[in-house]
């Protein structure tokens, strides 16, 4: 992967985590506001808008709401000082009094250029921030649908990023090749070839209802998938939507239906479906696997020994699950020496963890930060290559739950479990439970 190809993951990550502490944030009164503006607005417009909804907002009855939203607008305004005019790709800003998990209030101002360009105008002033329009920018993934049909039903599905989605199947009972008795060979091969046809029908009036709206296709390619010869037959028919016809990128011969023939047709169209996470994700995570199953040498795993091969310069590929809850505490450690600590939620809570093993004093934290924040800003300096991915496929959850969430590619061979590390130093436990926790790390 470029290092463009790695920024621009990193940038998506980032949005990830913004859009889920927005979205989390909740005010009292209508003192949140959520300001997208695309590259060709002005901002002097925004500001003249700003400029009335100040006045109109010091009518508010309410003493605590009006000065909330005054102070919310003149925020904004604040914000918009920073630009001459609407950057490339466009800007966000959001702007408000919060209420924080022990109820007091916090002020939040936010402004930035998203990482691709944004369409979308939006002004709204509520008890909540509005990310659908961000949320927008990351749905955009090139997606691909598949239609994976046998002669037991048929499913439809689709991939999006690092997504999988069954989107709607169902069953169909057809008469095998031979009939009962009483029945005429001629007779009962035309019941069958009745039913196939109806079969078939059904097969692409379904397909049109789901991959196409507004009189086009929604996904960038269509794959025909099945054990039959019902995907040949499907191709050929008229009753496919011609506009679907000229979006299939790919027919695969699949050993079963529904799901298992749906995540084998991914398997066995990844040169089509080069450009999406998915496939990109299970084939890196599937590398790593193969280095330990073969014992090469050249893996880590877990945090502890993984983070050793980082601070060494050893790592090429440094693999990272987007949502391991894990930060990088920095202590005063006795003499004034810094202390560097990784720890869970958990062991944060542990007051015992913040005890120095030697003289047993009580160490100060300097600093605390997610360490995945940390590692887009160092993973440069150490010479990798970073890359997140999910627990959504098979080998991704095998990843986060076997593995800690957190591996690397070596350079060269080395045995990382030999390597020392600082006594003082508490690094992750590999074998304790990893959650998804909806820790706020941006307010």
């Amino acid at each position: 992967m470029s290092s463009t190809d790695v920024d621009q993951q990193i940038e998506i990550w980032k949005m990830k985590r913004l859009i889920k502490s927005l979205s989390l944030a909740r005010g009292s009164g209508t003192s949140m506001i959520s300001l997208v503006m695309p590259p060709k607005d002005q901002i002097s417009i925004m500001n003249n808008t700003l400029t009335n909804e100040y006045g109109t907002a010091s009518n508010i009855k309410s003493r605590v709401n009006r000065l909330s939203v005054l102070s919310a607008i003149t925020s904004a305004q604040q914000c918009l000082k920073h630009y001459s005019r609407v950057p490339p790709k466009g800007l966000v800003v959001y702007c408000g009094t919060i209420l924080t998990d022990e109820g007091k209030e916090k002020k939040v101002s936010i402004h930035f250029e998203p990482f691709k360009p944004i369409n979308t105008s939006l002004y709204l002033c509520d008890n909540k921030f509005h990310v659908e329009a961000l949320q927008e920018l990351l749905d955009n993934d090139s997606s691909f649908g598949f239609i994976i049909i046998d002669g037991n039903g048929c499913l439809y599905g689709r991939v999006t990023g690092n997504t999988r989605e069954v989107i709607t199947h169902f069953s169909v009972d057809l008469p095998k090749k031979h009939g009962r008795g009483g029945q005429s060979a001629q007779r009962f091969g035309r019941i069958r070839e009745e039913k196939r046809h109806h079969y078939l029908r059904k097969v692409a009036e379904t397909a049109t209802q789901v991959f196409i709206s507004n009189n086009r296709v929604n996904d960038t390619g269509i794959i025909l998938a099945g054990s039959a010869e019902f995907k040949n037959d499907l191709m050929k028919s008229d009753l496919f939507d011609p506009r679907m016809r000229a979006k299939v990128v790919n027919i695969v011969d699949v050993s079963y239906g529904g799901v298992n023939g749906f995540d084998q047709a991914i398997s066995l169209s990844q040169e089509c479906l080069s450009n999406v996470k998915l496939v990109q994700e299970t084939k890196l995570i599937e590398k790593l696997f193969d280095e330990i199953s073969l014992d090469t040498g050249k893996y880590a795993y877990g945090i502890d020994d993984t983070l050793k091969a980082l601070d060494m310069g050893a790592v090429e590929t440094l693999i990272v699950w987007e949502s391991l809850d894990v930060n990088r505490v920095m202590l005063n450690g006795p003499d004034g020496i810094e202390v560097e600590r990784f720890f869970t939620p958990a062991q944060e809570a542990d007051r015992s963890n913040y005890v120095d093993k030697e003289t047993g004093a009580e160490l100060e934290v300097k600093e605390k930060m997610p360490m995945l924040e940390w590692l887009t800003e160092i993973y440069k300096e150490k010479g990798a290559s970073l890359e997140f991915v999910t627990d959504r496929s098979t080998v991704g959850s095998q990843f986060v739950k076997g593995f800690g969430g957190m591996g690397g590619l070596l350079r060269y061979k080395m045995d990382v479990t030999t390597l020392e590390g600082d006594d003082n130093d508490m690094y992750y436990d590999d074998d304790e439970e990893i959650e998804n926790d909806d820790d706020d790390y941006f307010f």
